[in-house]
């Protein structure tokens, strides 16, 4: 397992580095300028322009500026914003908190709905329940998140008025009523995207657990007299977890790079807000730094998923 572990991080550095080449090529020949603000603005002398893009280091060749980057990304230092002077790893550390909060609120919640879900779904198959689970399932990830918070703005927000549709990031959490302040406004962003997400694993987990049932080991666990509570959780929920397993893993990345559409629609200061000023005012330093660990996150749990399936299947192994 060691010399597996060892092997894939040493195959991860080629990929990480291929994925940087990717990601400095397009954002260093996407349209958009970012002094763009500066060129608009008729009373900025040409000459304040190229100093700020020498400043910049814009006027370099872009096989220098990539260097320059890697070289910094090395040693930990994602860079400066170009719209806030701000350093990049401190502008992600600021929406990290929000993040968290709203994605990884979900993320719990909606695995913890999808697992009972997801199996009882399987045991009762074409039962009421079945139908209706099913039914939920395939509008959670059919339809968008967009339209989905859209929705739940207009019934709980607007005509109920039940929540606040915007996210405020004053709200400290100072006594009881604070808190609760600070729980209303992420109920609605947490609701779509843990429907989004138990609807997703649910799916997996029923049919994961579908094509187990039939197998041979359950039937001569059955044969032995093995109670079916015990059956399920000790064998068929384990092998089945598997292919959850690398859901988890793809999805998990997310936690700490954010919910784009979402957070946009509840004006939820995370991440991905942070994310889509930058495309928009071609802040690339910030692009390039969000996007880059969202890369290195994908790469880590795609590993720690691999390590996961050696121990829910001891018929895995690694040389």
């Amino acid at each position: 397992m060691g010399r597996y572990v060892l092997r894939r991080l040493i195959i991860s550095i080629p990929t990480l580095l291929g994925i940087s080449v990717v990601i400095f090529a397009i954002l260093a020949f996407a349209p958009g300028d970012p002094l763009s603000q500066f060129a608009n603005n008729p009373e900025v002398p040409f000459e304040v322009r190229e100093q700020v893009r020498r400043s910049l280091g814009l006027d370099q060749p872009v096989q220098l500026r990539y260097v320059s980057w890697v070289t910094s990304l090395l040693r930990g230092d994602l860079g400066y914003s170009f719209a806030s002077k701000l350093p990049v790893s401190e502008l992600i550390l600021q929406r990290l908190p929000a993040t968290l909060a709203v994605l990884g609120s979900a993320y719990l919640i909606g695995l913890l709905i999808a697992l009972p879900v997801g199996i009882l779904s399987a045991v009762k198959r074409y039962s009421f329940f079945d139908h209706f689970a099913t039914t939920a399932t395939f509008i959670g990830f059919s339809v968008p998140s967009f339209f989905t918070g859209l929705i739940l703005i207009v019934i709980f927000s607007v005509h109920l008025r039940w929540f606040p549709f915007i996210y405020d990031s004053t709200i400290e959490t100072q006594d009881l009523e604070s808190l609760w302040r600070q729980i209303r406004q992420t109920i609605m962003p947490v609701a779509v995207l843990t429907f989004f997400y138990a609807a997703t694993m649910a799916r997996y987990v029923r049919a994961e657990i579908l094509e187990n049932l039939p197998q041979d080991y359950v039937r001569t666990a059955r044969a032995k007299g093995l109670r079916e509570r015990i059956l399920l959780q000790r064998h068929v929920l384990r092998n089945s977890l598997i292919p959850v397993v690398t859901l988890l893993a793809l999805g998990l990345p997310h936690i700490f790079t954010g919910a784009v559409i979402t957070e946009q629609i509840f004006a939820v200061p995370g991440i991905g807000h942070l994310l889509i000023l930058s495309i928009v005012n071609a802040d690339t330093p910030v692009v390039m730094g969000v996007t880059f660990i969202f890369a290195v996150l994908v790469v880590a749990f795609n590993l720690l998923a691999d390590v996961c399936y050696a121990a829910l299947d001891p018929r895995i192994r690694y040389s």
